[in-house]
Formats: C-alpha cells, sequence, structure tokens
C-alpha cells in the first residue's frame, strides 16, 4: 500500500467517525460505510433493531438506536479472547 493510500483510507476513517458524531440519521448506504460492514448487512441489522424510519421512498436509519441494539451482541465470555 502506497503512503498515498494510507493517507486516504485515514481520512475516509476520519470522515466517517465525525458523520457519525454529526448525524443521527444516515441513508443506507452512508450507514454501511460508517460501521464498515455490507449494505445488505446494515439493512437487515438496521431493520432488526427498529431503528428505520420511512419517508416517502426515503428510509432513514437512526444510528442511536443501531448502536444500543448492536450493544446486545458484546461478547463478555473472557475464553473467547484467548
Amino acid at each position: 500500500m502506497t503512503e498515498r493510500c494510507k493517507v486516504m483510507t485515514m481520512n475516509e476513517k476520519e470522515c466517517c467517525e465525525r458523520i457519525r458524531e454529526i448525524k443521527k440519521f444516515v441513508r443506507y448506504p452512508d450507514g454501511a460505510k460508517m460501521y464498515s460492514m455490507g449494505l445488505t448487512k446494515f439493512q437487515g441489522l438496521a431493520k432488526k433493531a427498529k431503528a428505520c424510519y420511512k419517508i416517502g421512498q426515503l428510509v432513514l436509519v437512526n444510528t442511536e438506536i443501531l448502536d444500543e441494539y448492536l450493544e446486545r451482541f458484546r461478547i463478555t465470555n473472557e475464553d473467547f479472547y484467548k
């Protein structure tokens, strides 16, 4: 990986973190980037978390609700971390 690619990757990561701090509601593609996952996986999680808001054909995901839902999957078993 070249130095330029490393810089671009860091800037994308910083950008996503800033977006997360600023935006409460995101569209599916933006949310998938923010959470570093595929679009289909993000859509599924958002629906399971019941974090979706539909306005006409626009769907927005509430990141606060999604974060609370994701916290349920935290692994606390010590054996996992060995």
